[in-house]
């Protein structure tokens, strides 16, 4: 089995209207009709076929349909592919919606939610405990403080973030930076078009961060699909919250392994991995024997949060706590334990013993920014300071991590150069980008015992890529399986223009199909900024006079010329106003729909690898705005 597969669209601006789980359900309506009609499934053909969708078929009439077709394309007898399907779908879409505003039929309360057939549900607590969040760390914002503090026993959360705005500011409090403001629409009341920037530029940047968001489009945000907004919320604050359980941002963890040896261990661990190690660490002092392995049915009983309080804040301890035999109670007495320390609560007593994963694992990492509790006198830390500094392959992995994350594989990827050498996650990424490439009949599903099944997967890899013509001399898949990074970063850069080129080739409106070159890209860029009346030229992808961004900002403004505020751009000669302008860049992009994995620094130090793919997306982009 392949596993999960989505639903890919070329056109971002498709992509985002869409849920995978909508898009699969049309994509099974257009195969079905597709096989039902011989000679291809053709315009004129959809007036009937369409009547296969329940709300759509209740809503208009064939005559409506046929109407509708006639008046909107000029050669019924054009073939219909899947993104053509999904265009004279929306179109339908809102022809039914104004029928159902002047008394059409409407037994379905699922309307909102056109494809969907689930009721979905929300947690209360979570949604109590993300606003009090929101409330906590954007109370002092120019813009969204008029708005708070919100009120979490309403939908107001939902409204709120129906603008983008707040989604936005969030992903900055989680990773700072990440998105420029100046590129954020807020004005008091935004048109369809600036809602849509505002929710493009935050799916884009928490894509880029490391969030999972296959699933969700910006109709979602329009809608108020409460369960899709709040767990983007979720995977937000998760992020935040889990910032600083890494060796760079805290060196003192080197204090929970024994031998130094184990230190390229535990920098590959996922943050909630060494959270939980950390919490295990903590409580051995105590004497607490049991190990916990998850924030749920481990933590349940709260004796573990007791020992773990002890432990941190002795000077707070409540002696009534570890003789109490009911875990409510227990619970309870735990999270005032916490109060008196200064540390949020995040879940109630309720909570812990139902076992919430997502509030216990906030709790548990709101203590650890408090107060960790480790060492900053351990000779392992200055340990730490002579290894090798890899600031670049780091950004390269962080990079590649995110984008392969983004494509929603089963296996959520953590650390590059661990994760992927059973090479399981990289055939599903081949399968993804070319379905039917791989040969599943032949792979190993994790987890992996054998050694040499590991090997047999690692080996297609590398077979598949020579096939799609990447370079790779001097590489097997025993690279792969033994970590060797430098040929893992050189397959994915490779997978990643493949990715980017095909998807340029395959426009249908392209010159037939033809391969497509990096000088391609260069001579599109250099005549989009010439003949937009630019002033600036670029010599190559390494042209170091790009680091000033104003090349970067003369091409964006040349595919779409209200894009970039040219009040706001800097003269680029400082370092700082070069970075002012690489965020600016990254964040406009974005809002575009290019869905980038750069950061400033790529900008401003001229990275080829990723100057090369910026530009391929803004070509992209461009044939997309040309077209839609």
């Amino acid at each position: 089995m392949a596993g999960y597969v989505g639903v890919f669209v070329s056109d971002p601006w498709l992509q985002n209207q869409f849920t995978q789980v909508e898009l699969r359900s049309l994509k099974s309506h257009f195969m079905t009709m597709r096989r039902e009609t011989s000679g291809g499934l053709k315009l004129a053909d959809l007036q009937a076929k369409m009547s296969m969708i329940k709300h759509i078929r209740e809503n208009l009439s064939e005559q409506e349909r046929s109407s509708f077709l006639q008046d909107s394309y000029q050669n019924l007898g054009d073939e219909v592919d899947f993104e053509l399907f999904l265009r004279v779908y929306l179109k339908l879409l809102a022809l039914a919606t104004e029928r159902r505003g002047s008394g059409a039929k409407n037994a379905s309360a699922f309307l909102k939610s056109p494809t969907s057939t689930l009721l979905h549900t929300i947690s209360e607590s979570e949604k109590a405990s993300y606003v009090g969040h929101i409330n906590n760390y954007l109370a002092e914002d120019k813009f969204l403080k008029k708005y708070l503090p919100l009120e979490p026993s309403t939908n107001d959360l939902f409204e709120i973030a129906k603008d983008g705005v707040l989604i936005c500011k969030l992903i900055n409090v989680a990773v700072p930076g990440t998105i420029d403001e100046r590129a954020i629409n807020t004005k008091r009341e935004l048109n369809p078009w600036e809602r849509n920037e505002n929710h493009t530029l935050c799916l884009n940047s928490a894509k880029a961060v490391g969030c999972t968001v296959v699933n969700i489009g910006t109709q979602d945000f329009i809608e108020g699909r409460r369960h899709l907004v709040l767990g983007l919320i979720s995977q937000i604050i998760k992020i935040q919250l889990l910032a600083d359980l890494n060796l760079k941002k805290t060196p003192q963890l080197v204090e929970l392994v024994d031998d130094i040896k184990d230190v390229e261990e535990l920098m590959s661990l996922a943050p909630e991995k060494v959270l939980l190690r950390w919490m295990n660490f903590q409580m051995k002092k105590a004497g607490y024997t049991k190990t916990v392995t998850n924030f749920s049915s481990d933590v349940k009983d709260a004796e573990a949060y007791a020992h773990l309080l002890n432990v941190l804040a002795p000077e707070h301890s409540n002696p009534s706590t570890m003789k109490v035999k009911d875990p409510i109670e227990k619970a309870k007495l735990v999270l005032e334990h916490a109060d008196r320390m200064g540390c949020k609560r995040y879940l109630t007593a309720k909570d812990i013993v139902e076992g919430c994963p997502n509030l216990n694992l906030a709790f548990v990492a709101h203590i650890f920014q408090h107060r960790n509790g480790l060492s900053t006198q351990t000779n392992q830390i200055s340990f730490l300071e002579t290894l090798p500094d890899d600031t670049q392959i780091s950004r390269e992995e962080r990079s590649f991590r995110f984008w392969i994350n983004s494509h929603g594989n089963s296996t959520y990827i953590n650390n590059i150069f661990e994760d992927v050498r059973n090479g399981w996650v990289l055939l599903e990424t081949l399968d993804k980008l070319s379905p039917g490439i791989v040969n599943w009949k032949i792979t190993t599903k994790p987890p992996i015992k054998m050694p040499f099944r590991k090997v047999e997967n690692c080996n297609q890899v590398v077979k598949i890529g020579r096939q799609l013509k990447f370079s790779l001399v001097n590489i097997a898949g025993n690279d792969i399986v033994q970590g060797n990074k430098k040929l893992i970063l050189a397959y994915l850069w490779q997978l990643m223009r493949f990715n980017i080129l095909q998807l340029l080739k395959n426009l249908r409106f392209h010159s037939h199909g033809k391969e497509i070159f990096d000088a391609d890209i260069l001579e599109w860029a250099n005549s989009k900024v010439r003949n937009s009346g630019g002033q600036t030229r670029m010599a190559s992808f390494k042209d170091k006079s790009l680091s000033d961004g104003k090349y970067f900002l003369e091409l964006l403004s040349a595919v779409l010329p209200r894009s970039v505020d040219w009040s706001l751009v800097t003269k680029g000669e400082s370092d700082e106003e070069k970075k002012m302008n690489a965020t600016y860049i990254i964040s406009i992009a974005r809002k575009l729909g290019c869905s980038i994995f750069l950061l400033p620094e790529d900008i401003i130090e001229v990275n080829f690898t990723y100057s090369v793919m910026y530009f391929m997306k803004l070509c992209l982009l461009f044939h997309w705005n040309s077209f839609i």
